[in-house]
């Protein structure tokens, strides 16, 4: 009988513990040398919307007592990771509101003008670390290059990524495509992240086609990732 009680008391302790938050979400927004003045506002207003989109509030608010925790910051070069957000439980409208209100209220912070993904993505990872207890973890980097300094993205994977999903939003210069612009065209940037980037087996990557594309293309990414996993809490 004793035996039997410790077990209830410890399977009702690890029950309440994983019921802390269902996700953990990264967002990466890279602010390197090739996102100028205006693009790097489209994006922050483009997240800003999409977070606030009907779908998106929904599917946030789906379960406000295992609630998605999320957290923001801007990249560019090795030394350069400065946080938007630290982590916010989202369990409220209020809570939703007010993250909105400090997403658009801010203001670019660019120390480096290189793309340094993989510096980015281990950045994501120790923030990661700081919420363990979630059922599952993600990272949604947005960017319009390719890793160009420090190591890459292959070089930091490895077993500490095991429980992670990394997402990409790639943002082409659909110009690029017909010779009128610089800039990668989106289909390539697409197949450099889809075969480099990603990772694990729910992992994706989206197109954006240029800055004013952002907000309808993060709308859509943040719907699909804020589906339930295939693999639970109770499967890991």
């Amino acid at each position: 009988m004793r035996l039997t009680w410790v077990a209830l008391v410890i399977t009702f302790f690890l029950a309440t513990s994983a019921s802390a938050c269902r996700q953990a979400l990264v967002l990466a927004l890279d602010v390197s040398g090739s996102v100028d003045g205006t693009e790097y506002q489209q994006q922050i207003t483009g997240l800003a919307f999409a977070l606030g989109h009907p779908e998106i509030r929904d599917a946030i608010l789906a379960d406000t007592a295992n609630p998605v925790h999320l957290a923001v910051f801007e990249w560019s070069s090795r030394n350069h990771q400065y946080l938007i957000l630290p982590w916010t439980a989202l369990d409220s409208d209020a809570a939703l509101n007010s993250v909105i209100d400090r997403i658009k209220s801010h203001r670019k912070v660019r120390a480096g003008l290189k793309t340094a993904l993989g510096t980015a993505l281990t950045f994501s990872h120790a923030m990661l670390e700081q919420r363990a207890e979630c059922w599952t973890h993600k990272i949604d980097v947005s960017a319009d290059g390719r890793n160009n300094v420090g190591p890459t993205p292959r070089q930091v994977y490895g077993d500490r990524f095991d429980r992670i999903t990394v997402n990409a939003l790639v943002v082409g210069n659909p110009k690029a495509a017909s010779g009128e612009g610089p800039g990668i065209e989106p289909d390539a940037l697409l197949d450099y992240y889809e075969v480099e980037v990603i990772r694990g087996v729910e992992s994706f990557a989206m197109v954006a086609r240029g800055y004013a594309d952002y907000a309808r293309a993060m709308q859509k990414k943040l719907a699909r990732e804020l589906r339930p996993s295939m693999f639970s809490q109770v499967q890991e």
